[in-house]
């Protein structure tokens, strides 16, 4: 580990956290998460994510060269009164580690606009700072990520649906992997903020009936499959379903009934260490595609594995986000809702594909798999390294 750092807010007393697992380049990667319980243990595993989450997408011929994995976390209530003031005193502490290390983005509880306006409002740069000396023409970077950060998919933002195409393109490949015709498959959601929300778009485009989705109010289901696209229209900031919008059929029960649901396809997408030893047995799915980071831990997927439950790992199904910020600033592609969607498409479907081939002939588990991708990209990247 490079570096961690706590901090505590003067005005509320919560504490926050930085860490910096690994740089390559002289630069880290990672997002910035606020909920309440938030621990610097929980800020740890999740930059060690992210670095796999970078490793995992080093391929030859692409000008997105992976860099180092971070992550930030702040104890604290996003929807509490003052939750856009610590994250304000705490981008203002930040700012050093971010300018010279750290390139940070959303996660859990906390909004890209909130960052971006904050920063604006302070005159603190750019949450990319740290990645702007390793471009060669920063000017065409910019005018990507205005493209691509202001175009329109169908009423919803294009970043708030590249982290779910990707979750639901690993999904598909793991169906296909099996022999299952998307068509043929049921998935649960569990969350529909933009990773949820975007899974659940993209399986029922291909064909998945969406069963049931959880959020913080209950379990909406119906196993004809439910109406995404109403229910993302009118969801609130959080990812809350709108009860206005369900149709007579579609049922309303507790929030923790989206574990045992009958469906074929799993996707955890809010908050981590959601399937333990101790839930995991209620779990009737064959496929759990993680959108969340950590939402499956160690001993539950030994214990999904030994059942025949295929668990595709967050490093791998959950990645698209943060690589599609780098396709767009490095030059991969435009901006544009196509070329994101093309290349998003085609990555993760590889990949997913190749990690699947290679867990079967190896008799080892996907997340096995994708480490071992990950070790051998990071022994190349460090070979590589002008700031080694």
């Amino acid at each position: 580990m490079f570096m961690d750092i706590t901090w505590q807010d003067p005005v509320t007393r919560t504490h926050g956290f930085v860490v910096i697992d690994t740089l390559v380049r002289g630069t880290a990667s990672g997002g910035l998460r606020m909920r309440q319980g938030c621990t610097l243990d929980e800020v740890r595993g999740l930059a060690q994510g992210m670095t796999r989450k970078e490793a995992i997408h080093l391929r030859p011929g692409r000008r997105y060269v992976p860099v180092g994995g971070a992550k930030g976390g702040i104890d604290f209530d996003p929807r509490a009164p003052g939750a856009t003031d610590v994250l304000e005193r705490f981008l203002v502490a930040m700012n050093p580690i971010m300018r010279a290390y750290w390139a940070l983005g959303e996660d859990l509880g906390v909004r890209q606009n909130d960052i971006d306006d904050i920063l604006a409002k302070r005159g603190l740069g750019s949450g990319l700072a740290a990645v702007q000396k390793l471009l060669t023409d920063p000017t065409a970077a910019e005018a990507r990520a205005e493209m691509a950060f202001s175009t329109i998919v169908d009423g919803l933002a294009q970043d708030e649906l590249v982290g779910g195409l990707g979750v639901a393109t690993s999904a598909i490949a793991a169906l296909e992997a099996d022999g299952r015709e998307p068509a043929t498959a049921a998935a649960v959601i569990q969350g529909f903020g933009s990773m949820g929300g975007a899974s659940a778009r993209f399986l029922a485009e291909a064909g998945v009936r969406i069963v049931g989705i959880a959020d913080a109010d209950g379990f909406v289901s119906n196993p004809a499959g439910l109406d995404v696209e109403a229910l993302l229209a009118t969801r609130d900031p959080f990812g809350g379903i709108d009860r206005g919008a369900l149709r007579p059929e579609d049922l309303d029960s507790d929030r923790g009934d989206w574990l045992a649901a009958d469906c074929d396809v799993l996707v955890p997408a809010a908050v981590s260490y959601a399937i333990t030893s101790e839930n995991c047995g209620q779990i009737n799915a064959k496929y759990i595609v993680e959108a969340a980071n950590m939402p499956v831990l160690p001993e539950a997927e030994a214990e999904l594995a030994a059942r025949g439950v295929i668990v595709v790992p967050d490093f791998l199904a959950n990645s698209a986000t943060n690589a599609w910020w780098w396709w767009v600033t490095f030059g991969d592609i435009d901006g544009s809702w196509e070329s994101s969607r093309d290349i998003i498409s085609e990555t993760l479907g590889t990949l997913t594909t190749e990690v699947l081939a290679t867990a079967k002939a190896e008799n080892i588990s996907p997340r096995a798999a994708a480490q071992a991708k990950v070790d051998d990209n990071l022994v190349v990247l460090s070979s590589n390294d002008p700031a080694r």
